[in-house]
């Protein structure tokens, strides 16, 4: 008998015919049931509206409701907010254009993308949009801003908002797309480092009208203020700062005619009805991330890091390789923060670095991180390095604390010693990315398998990607039998190619992977085609797989060979429902079978598909070989 209870495609698309306005309230209406034990769960509804945004496969990559939610809320408050057309906003734009939807998101999301050329959009936040403002600061944990403009005038409203949000909201994580050193130097003025950028204190320093106190203001600009007829709030000196030096935005020397100190701005912009000024506090930044970092901006960091206490994580990525003198450089001033003993350092995250010796330099000088992804690049022309920067001393074998190593490299051939260095000295090591390691000729990845099997018995978590494994299973084998792995992925890995027998290996694979403890599996882009259909044995007899997770991405497996996989499940379903991952893998060639294997598998299985073309599959398989 069916359930009185609505559905939540009835709920969320009330026939078919709803705005976007009521599908948004209707999910949250409906999380708020869940929360309170009525069982409704909104992931469909937030992936369908995903859908819309971004499209079916990358809607599916968010796995989670809240993450689901949170996507939809930041990029409809983002498209809104700053005026941005798309699809979904044109359609619905009644319903979402409106301040009760701004402040509903503004409420939902953790994340504020900070877009300085939208002048009209920030500079509304210093007016009669200041109450979302007020809700920006109590919400958001996370700004993202690129490029400040900061001899720009009205930059001053993008300044006056990363104050707000930096040192009187809850924000303590900065993303920054900003390959500037002055910019970066004023992000991180005062926010946890002691440092102070010489250049930016002239600036800070300037002589202009704009530095009197607010009880100075003319009582023209205060009586216009109080006299406004209209709800927005006016800050007490608006007026004045337009109306000052408009003509020239640089003073004789080239410097801007106007400040930049954010606590003149505050004062400036601050509404004639809000608290009294004094002076404001700054903030601490805890997680930093630079997306583009260049030469000076790496610099300016190096200069901040040796008091930067309060900094928790720091990530950063260029898109050229790193000189190895400024990586050299930043490496001391890491040391000289960990030297201080009030270090809070534990994640660093940093490419592309120019070799893979300097990996061991960054260790060395921050012992105490617990999370490191290094990414290498070498130029396919010209010399190769790998140097050894302790010369000839012995070599370093105190115990690191490090619980998750990710390793990217784009290099033609790599020396295995710098990575199982490293794993020896790491036994909390609990996750392991692995990814691009090309050997020399008639090498192995064998010993690094056995480093693993030797040194890091706390391994959780294990990726290898783009990693020629054809010939370990042995190693492989030896290493799931010795340890309680919760998440698993061989990504691209060539596990079958050359096997005299794959459908023999493959069956020998699935017997070591039937380990209580593993939850997710991921074996995407490994040709598996036809013997696909060996799989379904993870869950045969008493000593079944616990996975709730399965990959199956790019694997050529043809509609027949699903359905036989599907067939197999039946008879052996697994004991929990199984998030199967089927995208990319040629579905079209025989769409009724496909589609009768699908059926077959959504008993059992939450299945991740996407229409996908052959002649698109065929491209993918050629450049992978």
């Amino acid at each position: 008998m069916r359930s009185s209870q609505p559905s939540i495609r009835e709920i969320v698309s009330h026939s078919g015919h709803a705005a976007g306005r009521c599908r948004i309230l209707s999910l949250t209406w409906i999380q708020k049931l869940e929360m309170s034990g009525q069982g409704l769960s909104t992931y469909s509804g937030w992936v369908e509206i995903l859908r819309d945004l971004v499209g079916l496969s990358r809607a599916l990559d968010f796995r989670t409701e809240a993450e689901a939610k949170h996507e939809v809320m930041l990029r409809l408050f983002t498209s809104v907010f700053y005026g941005l057309s798309n699809n979904y906003v044109l359609k619905n734009s009644t319903n979402l254009k409106s301040n009760s939807f701004l402040s509903s998101a503004a409420k939902s999301i953790h994340h504020f993308i900070l877009i300085p050329c939208m002048h009209q959009a920030l500079q509304a936040l210093t007016t009669n949009q200041q109450p979302l403002l007020v809700l920006l600061e109590k919400h958001i944990r996370t700004i993202q801003v690129s490029h400040l403009l900061l001899t720009v005038r009205k930059t001053q409203a993008v300044l006056y908002v990363l104050h707000r949000l930096l040192d009187h909201g809850i924000t303590t994580n900065l993303v920054v797309s900003i390959d500037s050193a002055l910019d970066l130097a004023w992000l991180l003025h005062g926010r946890g480092s002691q440092y102070v950028n010489m250049e930016l204190k002239k600036l800070f320093s300037f002589p202009h009208v704009l530095q009197t106190s607010p009880a100075s203001s003319s009582p023209d600009v205060e009586s216009t203020a109080s006299g406004n007829q209209s709800d927005d709030v006016i800050p007490c000196k608006q007026a004045k700062l337009y109306s000052e030096s408009v003509e020239k935005e640089e003073g004789p020397f080239g410097v801007p005619n106007f400040t930049l100190d954010p606590q003149i701005l505050c004062h400036t912009f601050s509404p004639c009805d809000g608290p009294s000024a004094g002076a404001c506090t700054f903030g601490q930044i805890t997680h930093l991330e630079i997306r583009t970092c260049g030469p000076d901006s790496l610099k300016v960091l190096s200069f901040s890091l040796p008091t930067f206490f309060c900094l928790q994580s720091l990530s950063l990525h260029s898109k050229s390789i790193f000189r190895e003198l400024d990586v050299l450089e930043f490496a001391g001033a890491l040391q000289q923060l960990s030297d201080s003993g009030c270090s809070s350092l534990i994640q660093l995250s940093i490419g592309l670095l120019p070799h893979v010796g300097l990996m061991k330099t960054l260790l060395n000088a921050s012992p105490r991180l617990t999370s490191l992804c290094v990414e290498f690049q070498t130029a396919i022309w010209g010399l190769q390095f790998n140097l050894d920067h302790a010369g000839t001393a012995e070599p370093n074998t105190s115990e690191l604390l490090l619980e998750k190593l990710t390793v990217k490299v784009i290099q033609l051939q790599t020396d295995l010693h710098f990575l199982t260095s490293v794993l020896r000295r790491s036994p909390h090591l609990a996750s392991l990315y692995i990814a691009g390691m090309r050997l020399p000729t008639g090498c192995s990845q064998s010993q690094l398998l056995s480093t693993l099997s030797e040194s890091n018995h706390s391994l959780k978590a294990l990726t290898f990607e783009d990693i020629k494994l054809c010939d370990c299973l042995p190693d492989i084998l030896k290493l799931l039998r010795g340890c309680m792995l919760e998440e698993l992925s061989f990504n691209d890995c060539r596990l079958l190619e050359r096997c005299i027998n794959p459908e023999k290996s493959l069956v020998e694979l699935v017997a070591a992977l039937k380990m209580p403890s593993l939850h997710s599996l991921s074996l995407a882009q490994n040709r598996l085609a036809k013997n696909v259909c060996v799989l379904a044995e993870l869950f045969s007899d008493q000593s079944q797989s616990s996975l709730k997770q399965l990959d199956l991405r790019s694997n050529f497996i043809q509609p027949a060979d699903l359905l036989e996989f599907a067939k197999r499940l039946m008879i052996h379903p697994p004991p929990h429902r199984l998030t199967l991952d089927l995208r990319k893998n040629p579905g079209d060639r025989d769409p009724e079978t496909w589609n009768m294997a699908l059926k077959r598998l959504q008993s059992s299985s939450f299945l991740l598909v996407e229409g996908w073309k052959s002649t698109d599959t065929m491209v993918d398989h050629i450049s992978n070989m």
